[in-house]
């Protein structure tokens, strides 16, 4: 079945509020763990994965980094604006350089309470490393449920990351119902992040620790990193009857060369995906060389139904996308890939990189839950089902599945 068809009804199941982790657990790596292999369940703690992952394997992390993406403004009248920023548009559409911009950018964002906000500029002073500056917001176009905002701010020489870093909290998920705390500027983090540019923690790889990570090499399992930017969308319920009716969010990934090289090496041995994010970045690599082999000028951007309609992609096995890419890349010159992917894993989608997911557990009804049904098939409501007998926690603060492709 083409997955347009997919009844999104289909993906339900009960989830208790009370289940819905609302803070982390006191040591990252001491939170549970369930096994998922071939319909056989187990649990243990996370900070012992390494027992249950393959030696000489390869695991891949998203090391994007969350951003303050929440601003507060106030009116003179008194009336609260809340600004969340959700991508650049200018002087650059790229997330990763848009954060050392000075002086001024453009925005899309969401506005809170904008119908208070008819006209004007808003203004906020701040204090940052001693020195006194002083951001101003003006509102622009308004495209559906997002506003194009102008940011401009003095002292010039400061960049737009350190705007955010005095003026910006970090945003929880909307089904955590409570205000951010100090507490969530490091948990609400992967201590390997590193490109600021998500308004969401991959949240798979909360559970990881620099124990946990030396526990990996100890089994000679090599890490590498992609880097996607977590979207607002990812958070966007399917409200559609069918999948077809779904519009998957567009998010920026940003592929090194030393990452395409590994996952050639290692296409014969296993490859470990931490998190659905890096599960669709490392996917979206292979869909890339499918294109770049029927057009070596093909730009990096990945279409929501393309690993359905592209009936090309029969004749080409992993081996060949990967040498692609990598061809692409020597004769350009560059080091990194800079592209966006919309790319919908759901099932009937038949995974080319990917055979262990490392993942946290996820909404009813969510793309999300679509892709572990995807990897691991129906079997996926047993370990649910576990999971909520057994006093799991669910969702981005919550407990951590292993699956073991089907």
């Amino acid at each position: 079945m083409h997955p347009k068809n997919i009844s999104i009804a289909d993906y339900n199941y009960p989830l208790p509020e009370d289940r819905i982790a609302q803070y982390p657990v006191a040591q990252r790596d001491k939170s549970k763990l369930l096994i998922s292999n071939l319909g056989e369940i187990s649990e243990s703690v996370f900070e012992n994965i390494a027992d249950y992952l393959p030696n000489d394997s390869l695991i891949v992390y998203n090391n994007t980094k969350v951003i303050r993406a929440r601003m507060q403004f106030r009116k003179p009248t008194g009336a609260k604006i809340e600004i969340f920023i959700l991508e650049p548009l200018a002087p650059t559409v790229e997330i990763q350089n848009s954060f050392s911009v000075t002086a001024q950018c453009e925005w899309k964002c969401l506005v809170g309470n904008a119908k208070k906000w008819k006209e004007g500029e808003l203004e906020l002073q701040m204090q940052y490393n001693g020195e006194q500056f002083t951001i101003f917001a003006s509102k622009g176009e308004n495209i559906g449920n997002s506003f194009h905002i102008n940011f401009r701010w003095e002292p010039v020489h400061l960049t737009f990351s350190d705007v955010l870093i005095a003026t910006g909290s970090i945003p929880l998920p909307p089904y955590m119902k409570r205000d951010t705390e100090q507490e969530d500027v490091e948990r609400y983090q992967t201590i390997y992040a590193k490109h600021q540019g998500s308004v969401a923690a991959p949240t798979a790889g909360l559970h990881f620790t620099d124990y946990v990570e030396n526990s990996l090499l100890e089994k000679n399992i090599k890490n590498n990193y992609v880097s996607l930017h977590v979207g607002a969308g990812t958070f966007k319920p399917v409200s559609s009857e069918k999948i077809e009716g779904h519009e998957m969010h567009t998010e920026q990934v940003v592929i090194k060369k030393q990452l395409v090289e590994d996952l050639l090496k290692y296409s014969d041995r296993k490859i470990i995906a931490v998190g659905t994010t890096t599960t669709r970045s490392l996917e979206s690599i292979y869909w890339y060389g499918v294109k770049l082999l029927q057009d070596m000028s093909a730009s990096f951007h990945i279409k929501q139904w393309d690993p359905y309609d592209n009936e090309f992609a029969k004749y080409v096995n992993v081996e060949r996308s990967l040498k692609a890419v990598i061809e692409y890349m020597n004769a350009n010159n560059i080091d990194e890939l800079h592209g966006d992917t919309q790319i919908i894993i759901a099932p009937s989608y038949k995974f080319k990189i990917i055979d262990i997911l490392i993942t946290n557990f996820h909404q009813p009804k969510s793309t999300l839950l679509l892709l572990v049904s995807a990897f691991y098939g129906e079997k996926w409501r047993d370990s649910y089902k576990y999971a909520l007998d057994n006093n799991f926690r669910f969702l981005s603060y919550g407990d951590s599945c292993l699956f073991f492709k089907s």
